[in-house]
């Protein structure tokens, strides 16, 4: 299986693309796409009809995914950082490449 270094509930910053410089939290994230849905970035309209439930119908804003390469993790100090990865008390631990702190 896959390992990616940005997880859900993360903080991120988009670092390419049309959003580029937005930041928001990982609601979700595709490990066969290698796509996460960030929350209130890449928002795209989707025409839903009218049904029971929605009787109106419409158009709803709705986040679609981003590759996971346009993204790159916050720390705590605010700064887009790389992620690594280390044994500390014979646990695996994510940390901060920039700050070297534990994530």
């Amino acid at each position: 299986m896959k390992k990616l270094k940005i997880k859900t509930g993360d903080t991120v910053r988009v670092t390419a693309g049309d959003h580029k410089g937005q930041e928001g939290k990982v609601q979700q994230v595709f490990l066969d796409k290698n796509k996460a849905i960030v929350e209130g970035v890449n928002m795209v309209s989707k025409h839903e009809k009218p049904s029971a439930s929605n009787p109106q119908g419409g158009i709803k804003k709705k986040e679609a995914p981003i590759h996971i390469s346009n993204l790159s993790l916050i720390d705590k100090n605010g700064d887009a950082t790389r992620v690594g990865y280390r044994t500390e008390n014979d646990k695996k631990v994510r940390f901060s490449k920039k700050s070297n702190e534990v994530i």
